[in-house]
C-alpha cells in the first residue's frame, strides 16, 4: 500500500516542494483540522500536543528542529556552538543572539528581556510549568543587551538546547504576561487564549475545544509570508472525520494525527482530494500506571499524590504482569499495520539513545500468572478475578477517546481478564483529556484512574529534558495547578542521579548508555511506563497544499510560513 513507502522514505530524507513566490497574505485562507480541539495557547500551561502544536503558529523560540532532527535558527540569528563561541568552552553557559528588527505581532520590538522573562515565568515555583524540565540545570538567565541573552548553568551541560529551543518552549511576551508569573498563570485567560507573538499568524478569536481564527501577522519578519491571509483551525470529532475531510471531500487542506488503520487511510485517499504523508520519530503508545492512589474516597487535594501509594500498583510485580500479558504485535496490526512497530521503549529514537530491550515483546500469560500468585493475588472464590487481604484485583482504565485507542483498551481488557485482573473502561474526549484545565477532574495529568494509554514524544534528537520528566517532586499536584511532566508519581534516587550523570556527559556514546539505563529504569526494571507501539506520524494534506514537510521533531505547523496554494 502507498503509507508503507511513505514510511520508509519519509524518515531518511525530506522533498522539499518549491515555494511559489507569493505577496503575503495573497493565497486566501488555509484550513487545518486537528480532530483533539486546542484548550489553550500556550506549551508552559499545557503538555498536550494539540495546544503546543496550535500555539507554534503564534509563538516561536529561538531556534527549531527541522524533519532531519538538525538545529535551526529561528529567531535567533545563528545556533550557538563552541565553534561559534555561542557556547562557553565550558560548558557551563550558552548565548543567543536575537536576529535585529524582530517586532511583537502588536509592532512592539522583540528583546532579550522577554527572552529572559520566559524563564522566570517557567521557572517559578508556583507557576506548574508544563514544560519545566526543558530548563533543567538553569541557574540565571541574564539580558546582556537588547538582543543577547545568556543562559548560565549549575554545571557544565553537554547538550544546552534545552531553554528556547523547539516548539515546546517558545519566547513569551514580557509585557502581556508579567502579571502572570506563579499561581496567576492559569487565570490569564486573555493572555494563554491570545497570545502576543512573533509567528507567522496572530489569533483572531480563540473559542476553548472549537475554533481558533487566525490571520496573518502584519509584523511577520518576512515581508512575502505567509501566504495565507487567514487560517481557520477546527478542533474536535475523530481522526476518521478529520482524515475525511482532507483526502475525500476537500473540506480542509490539513489534518493532523490520524490515527486509524492503515486500510482505512487508503481508502480515504482514493478520494483523490489529498494524500497521507508519514514518519517515524520518538512518537510510543504507552500505558502509564498510577503509583499513587486516585481513589474519590480521598479528599479532593490528596488523590493523586504522592502522600498517599496506590495499593495494588506500588508492587512491581502486578505492574510487570499487566505488561506480560499484552500482545504488542497484535495490537500494531490491529491499530497500526506498517505504520508502528511493537516496541519496549519510552525512547525508541535515535538508534544512540535507544535500548536494546526486547523483553515482553511477546505476550506470556502464564508469566503473568505466575507474577501474581507470587505478588499474593488469587482468585479464592472463583469469579475470575483475583483479591488480596479482601481487595479486590480491579482497575480503572482511562484514555482519551480515539477508535483505535478503544480497540486497545478493549483487547487489554480482555488479556487482563484471562490472568484476573477486573477491568472498568474509561474514555475521555481528546480536548478535556489533553487539556490542562487544573478544575477537571479528567485530565492524564490529574490521573484519577489506575492506569491511563496516550502517545507523546519530544523535540529534536536528545532525550534529555524527555528523560528528565520523571524526576522526583516534579510530579502534577494541587501546589502546581496539576501541572507538571511526572504523571505517574515515579521518585527513584537512583534515577536521578543518573541524570545528573547525563546532563554533565558529553561523549555521545556516553550519553546513549545512560540514556538506555534510564529508559530502562522506567520500563524494564519497574514497568511503571508500559509501552506498546511505536508510532509513526500519519497526516494528510489537500493535493492543493504547497510547502507541507511533516516533521516529527518538532511541531508539524513548524514551518507554516513557508505553506502556499497550488493552482489546479
Amino acid at each position: 500500500m502507498r503509507l508503507k513507502s511513505l514510511m520508509l522514505g519519509a524518515a531518511a530524507a525530506v522533498a522539499l516542494a518549491p515555494m511559489a513566490q507569493a505577496q503575503r497574505a495573497s493565497d486566501g485562507e488555509v484550513r487545518i483540522i486537528y480532530w483533539q480541539a486546542p484548550s489553550i495557547m500556550t506549551p508552559y500551561l499545557s503538555g498536550g500536543t494539540k495546544d503546543i502544536e496550535a500555539a507554534s503558529l503564534v509563538i516561536e523560540p529561538l531556534g527549531r528542529y527541522d524533519p532531519t532532527g538538525a538545529l535551526v535558527p529561528y529567531l535567533a540569528e545563528e545556533i550557538p556552538t563552541v565553534e561559534n563561541g555561542g557556547v562557553a568552552e565550558d560548558l557551563t553557559s550558552i548565548t543567543w543572539t536575537l536576529k535585529e528588527g524582530l517586532l511583537w505581532s502588536d509592532g512592539s520590538p522583540v528583546t532579550a528581556e522577554d527572552v529572559k522573562f520566559t524563564a522566570e515565568y517557567c521557572m517559578h515555583p508556583e507557576g506548574g510549568c508544563a514544560q519545566l524540565a526543558k530548563f533543567t540545570g538553569v541557574e540565571s538567565v541574564e539580558a546582556l543587551d537588547d538582543r543577547t541573552v545568556r543562559v548560565n548553568f549549575d554545571q557544565p551541560m553537554p547538550n544546552p538546547y534545552g531553554p528556547f529551543m523547539g516548539g515546546q518552549s517558545p519566547i513569551i511576551q514580557k509585557a502581556q504576561f508579567e502579571q502572570c508569573l506563579g499561581a496567576n498563570a492559569s487565570s490569564c485567560t486573555e493572555a494563554n487564549f491570545n497570545p502576543i507573538g512573533t509567528g507567522p499568524f496572530v489569533v483572531d478569536e480563540f473559542r476553548p475545544n472549537d475554533v481558533i481564527t487566525l490571520s496573518a501577522n502584519p509584523n511577520y519578519r518576512d515581508p512575502a509570508k505567509p501566504a495565507f491571509a487567514s487560517v481557520t483551525f477546527k478542533g474536535g470529532g475523530d481522526a476518521a472525520a478529520a482524515g475525511t475531510a482532507v483526502m475525500e471531500t476537500g473540506e480542509y487542506d490539513y489534518a493532523w494525527n490520524l490515527q486509524l488503520a492503515p486500510d482505512v487511510i487508503a481508502r480515504m485517499e482514493e478520494g483523490g482530494q489529498g494524500q497521507a504523508v508519514a514518519a517515524f520519530g520518538t512518537l510510543v503508545e504507552r500505558i502509564e500506571a498510577n503509583l499513587t492512589d486516585p481513589s474519590p474516597d480521598l479528599p479532593e487535594g490528596e488523590r493523586s499524590t504522592v502522600a498517599h501509594p496506590h495499593p495494588i500498583l506500588t508492587d512491581v510485580r502486578v505492574r510487570e504482569a499487566l505488561s506480560k500479558a499484552i500482545d504488542r504485535n497484535l495490537l500494531v496490526e490491529v491499530g497500526y499495520g506498517q505504520a508502528g512497530r511493537a516496541t519496549r521503549n519510552l525512547v525508541p529514537a535515535p538508534e544512540l539513545y535507544a535500548s536494546d530491550n526486547t523483553e515482553c515483546l511477546e505476550q506470556d500469560l502464564e508469566g503473568a500468572r505466575a507474577l501474581l500468585e507470587e505478588a499474593g493475588w488469587t482468585d479464592t472464590d472463583g469469579d475470575g478475578v483475583r483479591e488480596k487481604d479482601g481487595e479486590r484485583l480491579s482497575l480503572l482504565f482511562q484514555s482519551s477517546t480515539n477508535a483505535v485507542r478503544q480497540d486497545f483498551q478493549a483487547l487489554i481488557k480482555d488479556w487482563w481478564s484471562q490472568i484476573g485482573v477486573e477491568t472498568e473502561l474509561r474514555n475521555v474526549d481528546s480536548s478535556v483529556f489533553f487539556g490542562g484545565d487544573p478544575g477537571s477532574p479528567d485530565t492524564f495529568q490529574k490521573f484519577y484512574a489506575d492506569v491511563e494509554m496516550y502517545a507523546n514524544n519530544f523535540d529534536g534528537t536528545d532525550p534529555q529534558s524527555y528523560l528528565s520528566m520523571y524526576r522526583c517532586g516534579n510530579e502534577p499536584k494541587p501546589s502546581s495547578q496539576w501541572q507538571g511532566e511526572n504523571i505517574n508519581r515515579f521518585c527513584n534516587e537512583e534515577y536521578d542521579a543518573l541524570l545528573d550523570e547525563l546532563a554533565r556527559t558529553g561523549e555521545l556514546t556516553a550519553r546513549g548508555e545512560i540514556a538506555k539505563k534510564l529508559n530502562d529504569m522506567l520500563t524494564k526494571e519497574s514497568h511503571t511506563i508500559i509501552p506498546l507501539v511505536d508510532r509513526g506520524r500519519v497526516s494528510a494534506h489537500s493535493n492543493t497544499l504547497g510547502g507541507v514537510e511533516l516533521n516529527t521533531w518538532d511541531s508539524e505547523l513548524w514551518n507554516a510560513a513557508d505553506w502556499y496554494r497550488i493552482d489546479e
